[in-house]
């Protein structure tokens, strides 16, 4: 689980950073909103994850982290593609877009609720019973 969130963060970063050095040649600045999401929620967020499941091993066992892995992972794109169309005001594919950025944007909140499920369950006081 480790791995492939910090995998994911690599390619996160990489579409933000080129996202940004296109802005800055272009000197257009309309997918500032896209850019940030991108590194904030694929590049910091998803690493953070992949350091945490790499710290706390047994956090990453049983279904919980595999539910965080599908709503984290599929969230993002689809949110930034929504955000995308939106931006630039795609004619035709607006009502995609509002679907994309309900969508979306639920899919990465119901992501971080069940992450705070799984930090509170491998961060929590451990009861050891004396033989």
């Amino acid at each position: 689980m480790s791995s492939i969130f910090l995998r994911m963060s690599v390619l996160f970063v990489l579409l933000g950073v080129g996202l940004g050095y296109w802005m800055g040649m272009t000197h257009n600045f309309i997918v500032s909103p896209v850019h940030a999401h991108i590194n904030l929620l694929g590049w910091v967020s998803m690493f953070l994850y992949g350091l945490f499941y790499r710290a706390f091993p047994e956090a990453a066992e049983g279904r919980l982290p595999k539910v965080h892995l599908a709503l984290a992972g599929l969230g993002l794109p689809v949110m930034m593609i929504g955000l995308t169309l939106a931006v630039f005001e795609v004619a035709g594919l607006m009502p995609i877009a509002q679907i994309l950025l309900i969508l979306g944007p639920t899919l990465v909140v119901l992501g971080m609720i069940v992450w705070t499920v799984i930090v509170f369950r491998a961060t929590g006081r451990k009861v050891v019973l004396a033989a």
